[in-house]
């Protein structure tokens, strides 16, 4: 516990400092803190050390181990270990082994692209200073930063990265660079009674501070807190479930009619029953089981847009998480963080104001003489910057100087020029200026108003001032400061816009800098307070519907903390809107991580990069409009491919039951089946390469349009296999038939597998434009060399007979006549509904559009 002395202590330094506001407020803090100004004990601080915990971040993200065994569970994996579960029990080892294959790896390529939770949390550890400098038993000593605890006095000096959440209470000033954790374009200046926020970069200055929060209660915890929890299920994989439990569902449906209708003929009906009869039927469900499995589907759509993420790898955009390529294609919010996104992360001088008889490159001379050349900070920088000439200092030199403190908020030097006058220069913050002339009621109007005039338009002013014996002085001008639009940023929002993207600024600074910025870029004026929408304590899940309403209908958000990015994200999506987010600090993290599509820029924060699923490398937005349209063509693509994927599959379950059930005849083995789906779907992952338009407008995931589609061209090939299984039925018992060609049983399934295979990729071609299979854009050459390549194994592996009943030539060039044919039919019903989709769309939308007005 800690010694009596220390209430004592605090108690009397609030009793003697009860007439300076700041030190009764660090004295009632300590005593809070039950601590003083000598700092903790050792004991003490392994007493707290316990009750507080470590100065760490908690990793609160699951297991590797459970994040994968989360890909053996759900619609997919149960169809695929069910047709496992039932080869075991059969003793079919090789149906065993070839199904265990695929779930397994399509376990790994799904683990393996959104693995990168872990590393958010990581990277965001990384910026927790590793030492820190602390007063325990009444000497100054080193240790690690993880084992602060609250009520530590610690040392920050220059270069140091806070350890913790800090109440400063001694030292002159302290200047802090916050932008990755509030997005804050300039260091924030630090005095004694402030707080300063664990993972800030000291920059300048030196000052002495009590620890007031560690680890996951820190303003900078908070935010690690936010990207544990942050995180959206992808688009992509809700599809792929849905498109599971459609098929589980319409295999669970024909496994009774199997089930009930073998049932009655193999057990019921006849009267020497035998236990062998059940595995027949067995063998029936394992085969309807395994043709309800769009084995590949996972594996194609992993491919498809991890080729088009190395597209995007050669445009300076890294994609981390594959399925983010997909969200994109569907965003229509593009959240847009503005420091160092849509401006430059860098001061720059925008104009010169001059006063009395100076001119305005006399004004950025004499600022100019009156900063450090060596300095680093960013004001200074944009000073030197702007300088009329390279060699303008050139026969200065400088003998005195003083640099800013947050007391007096300017800087003094005093100069020699060539001839061996002496003169002083300062500049400063407006009102130190002033201060510092004390010029005349007309001139200090003007001086105010000028001041004024650049604060709205959301411009920091800096005032520079001269004298010649350092006793009188002269007031110079004013130099107005802000960090500029990044050159391309304005055609980036005007080419996302017109995409079909709603494009929001979210930035720490202030509402009237982000207006400035706004209109600058175009970007609309409607800049709305973060703290006036979200209220300290409402929950992100539980907003009401005029704030989510306002942050619709809102341009941006000024005066932005992690926690209102985070919330701005998920009002959005509450809504049903597909957001993105770019951002480049720890700040953004959260918001990144919980964004549909997040995107870290260039020069991103090892945190901002890790959460983010589209990391650019490249300065500047433009890489983002090109994602988008690679994106929407790569939707196009996967889109077309499930649609072949849901027909196909429906033609070989249907098939199969109904030829089983009406017929007695097993179409297809199991082994044929999983041969089919990776001679159909090997090939189609060129469908990656695939020629398809750009979207105009975002394109998202409509499964209720994908399952009725899909259907209907199920329906089509149903009807062609079907029709060709009754042909055959019929040619097997028919001898003029088989004088003609002669096949058997056996070989009639080899004519089957040929038609699906044939079929298939015909109808890939058909479904994957919504014009006339012969009109533009045509498949691309990959795409179409790959399927002819696949064509011609199938016809070779029917003809020799490899893994299958071999069948004459002439059987194979009927099959493919007959698919031919079946293609015009195909062709005609596709037209048909997709003129009646796009009429009802229109309809819909001149509908909306008339209530609107």
């Amino acid at each position: 516990m800690p010694d009596a002395s220390a209430n004592s202590s605090a108690g009397q330094s609030i009793e003697a400092a009860s007439h300076d506001p700041t030190q009764a407020k660090i004295a009632q803090r300590l005593e809070a803190l039950k601590t003083t100004k000598e700092g903790l004990t050792t004991a003490e601080a392994a007493r707290r050390l316990v009750e507080y915990g470590r100065n760490a971040i908690e990793d609160r993200t699951e297991s590797k181990w459970r994040r994968l065994l989360n890909y053996f569970w759900g619609p997919l994996p149960f169809l695929i270990e069910a047709a496992a579960a039932i080869s075991a029990v059969r003793r079919d080892w090789p149906d065993f082994g070839v199904v265990v294959g695929l779930l397994v790896y399509n376990a790994v390529v799904g683990f393996w692209q959104d693995n990168k939770a872990a590393n958010a949390l990581a990277a965001l550890k990384k910026n927790l200073a590793p030492r820190a400098r602390v007063l325990r038993d009444g000497a100054w000593t080193t240790i690690a930063a993880a084992e602060l605890t609250p009520g530590d006095i610690v040392s920050i000096a220059a270069g140091q990265i806070i350890p913790a959440d800090l109440l400063l209470i001694e030292g002159d000033y302290l200047s802090c660079d916050q932008a990755a954790l509030t997005g804050e374009s300039l260091p924030v200046s630090k005095k004694v009674g402030e707080d300063a926020c664990s993972g800030a970069i000291a920059k300048q200055g030196a000052m002495t501070g009590v620890v007031t929060a560690t680890g996951d209660r820190t303003f900078f915890g908070r935010t690690a807190k936010l990207v544990g929890a942050a995180g959206a299920v992808s688009h992509s994989r809700r599809a792929v479930t849905q498109v599971g439990d459609f098929l589980l569902l319409l295999a669970f449906l024909l496994a009774l009619v199997l089930v009930g209708a073998q049932l009655y003929r193999e057990v019921i009906a006849p009267d020497d029953w035998r236990w062998g009869r059940v595995g027949s039927i067995a063998q029936y469900v394992l085969v309807l089981l395994i043709a309800s499995i769009p084995v590949a589907l996972p594996a194609v759509m992993s491919v498809t847009m991890a080729i088009g993420a190395y597209a995007l790898s050669l445009q300076k955009a890294i994609v981390s998480r594959l399925s983010a390529i997909e969200e994109l294609a569907g965003v229509d919010v593009l959240c847009s963080d503005k420091t160092g996104t849509l401006t430059m992360n860098r001061l720059s001088a925008q104009s010169a104001i001059p006063f009395g008889a100076f001119k305005s490159d006399d004004v950025l001379l004499f600022a100019a003489l009156a900063t450090q050349r060596s300095s680093e900070d960013a004001i200074d920088l944009a000073v030197m910057a702007a300088l009329p000439a390279h060699d303008a200092l050139n026969g200065f030199k400088q003998k005195a100087f003083t640099p800013f403190d947050p007391v007096s908020k300017r800087t003094i030097s005093t100069v020699a020029n060539g001839a061996g006058g002496i003169r002083h220069y300062a500049k400063g913050a407006p009102q130190a200026i002033s201060a510092l002339v004390r010029p005349d009621s007309q001139t200090l109007q003007r001086y105010q108003a000028e001041v004024a005039a650049l604060a709205a338009k959301g411009q920091r002013a800096l005032g520079v001032a001269m004298s010649e014996d350092g006793a009188r002085w002269s007031l110079v001008g004013l130099i107005s400061l802000m960090d500029p639009p990044r050159a391309d940023a304005k055609a980036t929002i005007a080419e996302a816009r017109a995409l079909g993207l709603s494009v929001k600024m979210v930035t720490g600074d202030d509402v009237a800098i982000g207006d400035e910025i706004a209109a600058e870029l175009g970007m609309g004026a409607h800049l709305l307070v973060a703290s006036d929408i979200f209220k300290e304590g409402a929950k992100a899940g539980a907003l009401p519907r005029s704030v989510v309403d306002a942050v619709e209908r809102a341009d941006g958000f000024g005066r932005v903390f992690p926690e209102h990015k985070y919330e701005i994200v998920k009002a959005l999506q509450s809504v049903g809107h597909i957001v993105a987010m770019t951002g480049d600090g720890v700040n953004d993290a959260p918001a990144l991580k919980q964004a549909d599509c997040g995107i870290a820029v260039s020069g991103a924060t090892d945190a901002a990069r890790s959460a983010a699923a589209l990391i650019l490398t490249a300065p500047g937005l433009s890489t983002i409009v090109n994602a988008i349209r690679v994106s929407r063509q790569i939707f196009q693509r996967i889109e077309s491919y499930i649609h072949y994927r849901i027909a196909m599959t429906l033609d070989i379950m249907i098939v199969v039951v109904a030829s089983i059930v009406f017929l007695e005849f097993q179409p297809l083995t199991a082994i044929m089946i999983v041969a089919l789906a990776l001679l159909d779907d090997i090939p189609i992952m060129t469908i990656a390469y695939d020629n398809v338009p750009v979207a105009p407008r975002p394109v998202r995931w409509d499964m209720h349009r994908i399952f009725i589609f899909a259907s209907l061209m199920g329906l089509i090939a149903v009807a062609e296999t079907f029709g060709l299984l009754l042909i055959g039925m019929r040619w097997v018992v028919d001898d003029a038939l088989q004088a003609m060609i002669q096949i058997d049983p056996g070989q009639l399934q080899t004519l089957l597998f040929l038609q699906l295979a044939v079929g298939g990729h015909l109808l890939l071609f058909s479904v994957r434009t919504k014009k006339a299979i012969f009109a533009p854009p045509y498949p691309s050459a990959r795409l179409f060399w790959a399927i002819a390549a696949t064509q011609v194994a199938a016809v070779l592996l029917c003809l020799y007979g490899v893994g299958v009943d071999a069948v004459p030539g002439a059987a194979i060039v009927g099959v493919w006549l007959y698919c031919l044919l079946w293609v015009v039919a195909a062709e005609i019903v596709k037209i048909i509904y997709w003129r009646l989709t796009d009429k009802r769309e229109r309809d819909l939308t001149a509908g909306r559009a008339a209530l609107a007005g």
